[in-house]
């Protein structure tokens, strides 16, 4: 059966297995069976026939910067460690005369009929008894290594299939679906010293000499020392957030969230294959459909440093390709997600802009997002007036106006007059009769779900309905108020069933990014009482601790990340220079944003008492339920005062819309 998360899966496993370990590893997407998953390390007691053979994990250990597990039956520990470019493992293996560690070359993706990949190239060389480099070329990307045995092999070889070659090359050229057999090197162990073996492994983008070079970070040092400093590197981000109160599940889920969220996108700067120079370069951008809503505004504003990178990558990359992809990982198909939408790397570069990051060339940004606005395929857009899916035309449409700021603040007018203009085509999408989008065709998702989005300008999208009440009345419909229940589906049993429930167009729940905002619509109508119903909600049933905590697929952090953002209370809007204020569940969470402290400060937080009763900002009382970016990255205190019932708080007050 397929993957899926729109529902309670079907078991696909009986219990959690491997067979072998290996790198570049995604974060929950999708199109995961298009690249990682590649250099498989596999410890064996046996030849090279058992590659594949899958084993029980047992006593499984995992936290930042390293993870270890035994292999059930072998008597065969694993324990792997991380630096920037490097890999590093240790095995402990029971004493044996048939013990090999072996590196697979072949291997990618997952382990589902569509969604594995294979090299179309690979070369492997011998350098020495414990030194091997090589490279497979993968979704058209160079993928470099060299790797390094820290024991005393009996032998090494380089494989194919099932033999071991007694050459000290091997060079596989147009592999093919259908002619592929594993490849690579295959270490036979001495087991008899009752020490631990190491495996190091360095990788680059650009040569099998930096890949060397790279591997050289962690020269001389244990695995120890390599693991402790990681662990070490993950502590200082996390506490970017410190928090304090609620459940101890709640405190394990929100850093388990947070450090989900960091995961992606990947620093690959001075390993660009696309331009010779140490420019920031950026993968696993996977996709900013995913990611552009909660994830990257939150490392522009927790780690700006980061995000400054980020920001200029993304820069880097439109200039050499003149346009802004929407998918951007280790693959030389830059568009194959551009079904998703349009415009959204428009949107991450003003949300930079918005929050008055430095070391970036505004000037050099507005020329590549005028470009990319500009090119033939949003003729619809630009020209016609409509793009399609409808959903790309509000994609469009936000972007211009938040570009459109860009360029009034650089004093460049006459862009800023083009962009105000095609802005305002947001409302060719709607139908007039009802208020909702039209009929098109949407990914992942329908008119339902997308009809709700927050807009650059939400007075006036409220407006299409006779009143705020309307609007309002709509969005209780959405979310499934005062309807009857529905259960749960299975897939593949309950087809009918999800079909039906696909009909009602109602809130599927945060397992997937359309509307993962939407509930924050309702303040625009001053009814904060339904948002703080629903992200409660939200938080409460949909995430857990353990495996399967999430609602769906992370999809590079989206989901985790929307997770640390309603559970510190504050929710950004993309491409506006707003956070709205939400239902947050910890008594306190301090925020680091740069060199500033912005702390959320919450009394009478009890689990029943889920509605804001009254708000005091720096020592002034605050009756809106938005503060601006300048306001909170100045660093201050919110006080929220909660209660069990709805509250006039917020209610006469509306975030601002930004009309052009």
């Amino acid at each position: 059966n397929e993957p899926n998360s729109h529902a309670r899966p079907p078991r696909h496993f009986d219990e959690y297995t491997a067979s072998g370990f290996t790198h570049f590893h995604h974060s929950g997407t999708g199109a995961i069976g298009f690249y990682y998953n590649y250099f498989r390390v596999t410890p064996l007691l046996g030849d090279l026939s058992q590659l594949g053979t899958r084993w029980k994990l047992e006593e499984e250990t995992a936290h930042p910067g390293y993870y270890s597990t035994r292999l059930e039956n072998t008597g065969i520990r694993a324990e792997l460690t991380v630096s920037p470019k490097t890999a590093f493992h240790r095995y402990t293996l029971p004493e044996s005369d048939i013990a090999r560690l072996v590196v697979d070359f072949s291997t990618g993706g997952l382990d589902f009929d569509d969604r594995k990949t294979i090299p179309t190239r690979g070369e492997v060389y011998k350098l020495s008894p414990t030194a091997v480099q090589g490279c497979i070329l993968m979704e058209g990307i160079p993928v470099y290594v060299h790797l390094e045995a820290d024991f005393a092999p009996k032998t090494c070889h380089l494989f194919h299939g099932d033999t071991e070659l007694d050459r000290s090359e091997l060079i596989l050229e147009d592999i093919q679906s259908d002619t592929l057999r594993s490849f690579g090197a295959v270490f036979t162990v001495d087991t008899k010293t009752d020490e631990p073996i190491h495996l190091r492994l360095g990788f680059s983008l650009r040569s099998a000499e930096q890949a060397q070079a790279n591997l050289q970070e962690i020269e001389g040092r244990s695995f120890d020392a390599v693991a402790e400093e990681l662990h070490s590197t993950w502590n200082d981000y996390l506490e970017r957030i410190i928090i304090r109160g609620g459940t101890e599940a709640q405190q394990q889920i929100f850093y388990s969230a947070l450090y989900h969220s960091l995961i992606k996108p990947s620093d690959c700067t001075g390993e660009s294959p696309l331009w010779a120079d140490n420019a920031p370069f950026f993968v696993d951008f996977a996709t900013m459909w995913d990611q552009y809503k909660t994830l990257l505004p939150l490392i522009l504003s927790d780690y700006p440093e980061r995000g400054i990178d980020a920001a200029n990558a993304q820069l880097n990359l439109a200039e050499h390709l003149g346009e802004f992809p929407v998918g951007i990982g280790l693959s030389t198909n830059f568009f194959r997600f551009e079904n998703q939408a349009r415009a959204l790397g428009l949107h991450f570069i003003t949300d930079a802009f918005n929050r008055r990051l430095d070391n970036i060339d505004w000037s050099r940004a507005l020329r590549l997002m005028l470009a990319d606005i500009r090119k033939e395929r949003n003729r619809d857009f630009t020209k016609d007036g409509l793009a399609h899916p409808f959903t790309h035309n509000l994609d469009l449409a936000d972007a211009c106006a938040a570009t459109a700021r860009l360029a009034e603040h650089l004093g460049e007018q006459q862009a800023h007059d083009e962009l105000s203009a095609l802005a305002r085509q947001w409302r060719n999408a709607y139908d007039p009769a009802t208020g909702r989008l039209g009929e098109s065709h949407y990914y992942e998702g329908g008119a339902w779900n997308y009809s709700f989005r927050l807009l650059h300008d939400m007075a006036a999208r409220i407006a299409l309905y006779p009143n705020e009440e309307a609007f309002v009345a709509d969005l209780d419909l959405f979310f499934g108020y005062g309807q009857p229940p529905v259960k749960q589906p299975e897939i593949p049993s309950d087809g009918e069933y999800m079909k039906w429930g696909f009909s009602l167009n109602r809130f599927e729940g945060f397992n997937n990014e359309p509307d993962v905002e939407v509930p924050y619509a309702y303040i625009y109508a001053g009814r904060h009482d339904r948002t703080a119903e629903i992200i409660r909600a939200g938080m409460k049933f949909m995430f857990t601790t353990g495996r399967g905590g999430l609602p769906g697929n992370d999809d590079s952090g989206g989901l985790s990340s929307w997770y640390v953002w309603n559970a510190i209370g504050l929710f950004p809007v993309t491409g506006q220079p707003l956070y709205l204020i939400g239902s947050p569940i910890f008594d306190c969470a301090e925020i680091r944003l740069g060199d500033k402290t912005f702390t959320v400060d919450v009394s009478e937080n009890f689990d029943a008492n889920i509605y804001v009763q009254s708000a005091v900002l720096n020592d002034q009382p605050l009756d809106r339920a938005y503060l601006s970016i300048d306001e909170v990255h100045a660093g201050g205190k919110l006080e929220l005062t909660m209660g069990p019932e709805p509250s006039t708080w917020a209610r006469d007050h509306r975030p601002p819309s930004f009309p052009t």
